[in-house]
């Protein structure tokens, strides 16, 4: 019997931008204050959250709308996705044009809301759109009440340090050019430095799986790293597969993929990593969705294995040091 994985590698690739069916200016709906449970304000620009994960997503606990639950966070989603089962749509949204896509396959198409104002302590968010759609597979897969998924429209404002040592993510905010508000510096040493490319809302980074140079995207919401069924065979030298396995996806369709270790990947000289958890798959929708031309997908153990800052105004990311623990 083959093994099923619930994974939500398919978040990354779930929506595109597409056009209104009525050129109508949306109007906002009434306030929804978005609260984070247990945030901490650091100073006027900086907020602390803490998470958990779930399987192998970060999930933060919140309330919008007088309803409490867990939101994801998702570099890889280009919009801020509520659940329509708790959010209900208004006569003034409008259904998107086109077809949303995933690994397995097409998605439901969301309806857009422009939301008047998140507020999560210190943090303001003015005129916000929103996709809604239907998030039940995922409630049922991971047995939490979710809420929503924040993505990249909404972590674009600040630079996001994602600390899976302490299990909390920091958000402070950022001007036009990506620097820091405030003059208040990491606490934390900055080791290294890596320049990336926005290809609409998708980081992607360029290295090396042993000598084969790669690109791959970077998405908080893999729950594996993904490798690309058609790279050369040199790649392939450096995975090491353990079983086959079902994948379900954003269309609840299952798809079949090969599980396994990947060797020998690193960013630089300095950033490189032990193996890591990936499947094999197609990534040709991903890639004609968003005209990239991916090797792969970065997850879970890359954060796992660095602590990372994203800065997508200065197309940075910034790597901090794990702390040296003793016994």
């Amino acid at each position: 019997m083959k093994r099923i994985i619930n994974l939500i590698i398919f978040i990354f690739i779930s929506l595109q931008t597409f056009g209104f069916s009525s050129k109508n200016d949306l109007n906002p709906i009434p306030e929804l204050p978005l609260l984070f449970k247990n945030a901490e304000k650091i100073n006027q620009f900086t907020t602390r959250i803490p998470f958990k994960l779930v399987d192998r997503l970060i999930v933060i606990e919140g309330e919008l709308n007088e309803q409490k639950g867990n939101f994801i966070i998702d570099t890889g989603s280009e919009t801020l996705l509520l659940n329509k089962n708790y959010f209900k749509t208004y006569p003034f949204n409008y259904t998107k044009k086109g077809e949303t896509s995933g690994v397995t396959g097409s998605v439901e198409l969301p309806t857009e809301k422009r939301i008047k104002s998140l507020a999560f302590k210190n943090l303001n968010l003015k005129n916000k759109n929103s996709d809604v759609i239907n998030l039940s597979h995922i409630e049922k897969n991971k047995k939490i009440k979710l809420l929503g998924i924040i993505g990249y429209s909404i972590l674009k404002d600040y630079e996001i340090f994602i600390d899976l040592f302490l299990n909390q993510i920091t958000l402070t905010k950022i001007d036009k050019d990506g620097n820091r508000l405030g003059k208040q510096n990491y606490l934390e040493e900055i080791i290294d430095t890596l320049n990336f490319k926005l290809k609409k809302h998708v980081i992607v980074v360029d290295g090396f799986i042993n000598k084969e140079k790669v690109t791959f995207g970077i998405d908080t919401g893999a729950e594996f790293n993904q490798l690309n069924s058609k790279l050369s065979k040199d790649v392939f030298n450096n995975f090491y597969p353990k079983k086959r396995v079902e994948l379900i996806g954003a269309s609840s369709k299952k798809i079949e993929v090969l599980y396994g270790n990947l060797h020998r990947l690193k960013l630089n000289d300095q950033i490189y990593f032990g193996p890591m958890k990936t499947i094999v798959t197609n990534l040709h929708n991903m890639n004609k969705a968003f005209g990239t031309k991916l090797d792969g997908i970065l997850g879970h153990d890359f954060f796992a294995q660095q602590r990372v800052i994203i800065n997508y105004k200065k197309e940075k990311l910034y790597f901090i040091k794990y702390p040296i623990l003793r016994n």
